[in-house]
């Protein structure tokens, strides 16, 4: 049944009148965003709890990202999804992109000072990141929409001209602080800041007290962080900055900035409303003398923060490494199917925490799944429905049935075929290079490159084994396998007759963790 609140809001009106809309869908809602996140493990700390009250009316809220690479990793998920929960509860996110802070680099959680970027290094990873973040809050659009949860675009009756423009924003840090000089930003934000409190952020104490130490440029940091909310805050009415456990001092920093910074707007402010409050009103000027206290209450100064749990496994590792590598959300380094496959690997003691933080699925549907999985582990249904929900989030419609197909083709199901030698030998060479399209253990490769060659060589050149004597071994547990066909002997090569698909493809693997895709183009 179709919301009226949102039906409303489809038609174009005024702004004032979308707000009050807004206003009215929020209250419908059975829970704040707040204690949505909280029941799904996101809340590390509020700085205050007057933020319960504060998004029981449509507020903004933005995060940050530094271009430290040109993608980002599974670890910069929980920010973003924060940004939809808000969106889709009939908030405005921001999702900022640190073109200014990416070149100085953020010393909070390291021990040691960031490789500084080379201008074109900054240029590639801002230009990579903000195309990610874009097609990110699209597919998660979709994704929420599919499931009937409506993303709200407060600004689509402001630009006529870009229809498809979601409501979150998405902004460069650098875009205001470009002309920003020296002498003006230590008058301005430097001015209101006391090194006193600076130094006494954790971030900061820690590496006075290392080896390394910290340099003025990343001491810093938290200045021009906190210069970004103010801005925001500012321009956007932003009163909210999520962020990770460790930015804590950096949003403090940011909402002190605000405070005093905007200490005059206040005293301004509640003149202004005091004035109004004496004023006659007559039936003439009722709505004018409304809706400039409105305005006047919208330069209220309280400004909040919240972070995000640091996420760990249930053995203690930091999540968001694969074997060792970060699992990239740019598809071209790490692909739907290793994407996928990394989540399907999550173990039972880590699924239910994982659905209710990186899924919109309802508490109630979570812990349902997870009482079914108690009497059918071996099935690994709520790992499934992760890896298939995050994918779909990520990856998109498209995304999600390249990972299902090629986790068909690596791990067919007893019902799909009668063994995985018919399985192998019947999907077309088509289907897999669709399937595992960007994926890094596909190889299309001239028969030259592996002709003549022993097994274990092939294996070490790439990649699968560190070395020839590491390849003997699995080969002597009789744990290499091409396509399908146990391997006994290290010497044994890849012959035009052992390829499959017409000469077109083989399969090996170490055991049913490792493998490697031969497409021969010859």
């Amino acid at each position: 049944m179709p919301n009226p609140f949102l039906s409303s809001l489809r038609r174009p009106c005024h702004a004032r009148q979308v707000n009050k809309l807004l206003r009215q869908y929020i209250q419908t809602q059975s829970k704040s965003v707040i204690q949505e996140l909280e029941e799904r493990g996101f809340v590390a700390a509020l700085t205050s709890p007057k933020l319960h009250q504060h998004v029981e009316n449509p507020t903004t809220i933005y995060s940050g990202v530094d271009p430290s690479a040109s993608s980002l990793h599974v670890g910069n998920l929980l920010p973003l999804l924060g940004l939809l929960h808000f969106q889709s509860k009939g908030h405005q996110s921001i999702c900022l992109i640190g073109g200014a802070t990416g070149s100085i680099g953020d010393p909070s959680g390291r021990s040691t000072e960031r490789k500084a970027l080379t201008e074109e290094e900054l240029a590639v990873n801002v230009r990579g990141i903000t195309n990610q973040v874009h097609r990110f809050f699209e597919t998660g659009s979709s994704y929420l929409q599919k499931r009937g949860i409506e993303i709200i675009n407060q600004n689509k009756n402001k630009d006529q001209n870009n229809e498809k423009e979601l409501g979150i924003k998405v902004v460069n840090n650098y875009e205001w602080t470009k002309n920003v000089s020296l002498l003006d930003f230590l008058r301005g934000p430097g001015k209101l800041s006391r090194v006193g409190v600076m130094l006494s952020r954790d971030s900061v104490k820690n590496r006075l007290t290392s080896d390394s130490g910290i340099s003025f440029t990343e001491f810093t940091y938290q200045l021009l962080q906190a210069y970004d909310f103010s801005h925001l805050f500012k321009e956007f009415g932003c009163k909210i900055q999520l962020g990770g456990s460790d930015q804590w001092g950096n949003i403090v920093s940011g909402i002190d900035l605000i405070k005093r910074t905007h200490s005059k707007d206040q005293n301004q402010n509640q003149n202004q409303i005091e004035s109004i409050s004496t004023e006659k009103i007559t039936e003439q000027n009722t709505k004018q003398v409304e809706e400039e206290k409105e305005t006047a209450e919208e330069l209220d100064v309280e400004a909040y923060g919240i972070t995000i749990p640091l996420l760990t496994t249930s053995t203690g590792e930091k999540f968001g490494k694969s074997a060792g590598n970060a699992v990239w959300l740019d598809e071209r380094r790490t692909s739907p199917a290793e994407f996928y496959q990394f989540f399907l690997r999550t173990t039972d003691e880590d699924v239910a925490k994982y659905l209710k933080l990186f899924t919109f699925l309802p508490i109630e549907q979570i812990e349902s799944i997870m009482a079914e999985h108690e009497k059918s582990r071996s099935l690994r249904k709520p790992q499934r429905l992760l890896a298939s929900e995050v994918t779909e989030l990520v990856h998109g419609d498209d995304g999600l049935s390249r990972a299902l197909l090629a986790t068909e083709i690596l791990f067919p199901s007893p019902s799909s075929s009668s063994s995985k030698d018919n399985k192998k030998t019947t999907i077309s060479t088509e289907k897999v290079l669709y399937a595992f399209q960007n994926d890094s253990r596909l190889y299309k490769i001239p028969f030259s490159k592996i002709k003549n060659k022993p097994i274990s060589k092939i294996l070490v050149e790439f990649g699968l084994c560190k070395s020839r004597s590491e390849s003997s071994k699995f080969i002597s547990q009789r744990s290499i396998f091409i396509n399908n066909q146990k391997i006994t002997d290290p010497r044994i090569e890849i012959t035009r007759t052992s390829l499959i698909n017409n000469g077109d493809l083989a399969f090996l693997r170490i055991g049913n963790k490792k493998h490697l895709i031969f497409n021969i183009v010859d």
